[in-house]
């Protein structure tokens, strides 16, 4: 199983970006190409790039602010648990995004979490 992580620094604080990491349901509100996210129970269901692709939220921790989720539809992948987590540094914050997957889409979801990660910093920045 391949492992990878992105990483951004974000001149806002924790609490403020938590508040938007840690909505389960409101990736779609920063995410680039999600053209919807629904919640049903702990999966979120998003739709991009002609795909449907089923989410399930493993574990939340307000505390360590600190979102665990693993993709369990959609795409062909056995594996896959990613993890975001907040850091404070001050009165700014270090974002990362690591995840366990398939060796195979190891460097495509390391792409994917990278760009997402500075369209956060853009949505919180805007």
């Amino acid at each position: 199983m391949g492992q990878a992580r992105a990483e951004i620094d974000i001149d806002r604080p924790a609490d403020e970006i938590w508040a938007v990491v840690g909505d389960f349901g409101g990736i779609g509100a920063w995410m680039p190409g999600i053209e919807s996210c629904v919640l049903d129970g702990d999966d979120r269901v998003i739709k991009m790039m002609g795909m449907e692709i089923t989410e399930r939220l493993e574990r939340r921790d307000d505390e360590q602010r600190e979102l665990v989720y693993a993709i369990v539809g959609g795409i062909p992948v056995i594996n896959h648990e990613a993890t975001i987590t907040v850091i404070p540094q001050g009165s700014t914050s270090h974002v990362t995004w690591d995840v366990d997957v398939d060796d195979n889409m190891t460097d495509m979801m390391c792409q994917v979490y990278r760009q997402s990660l500075q369209a956060l910093k853009d949505h919180l920045s805007g």
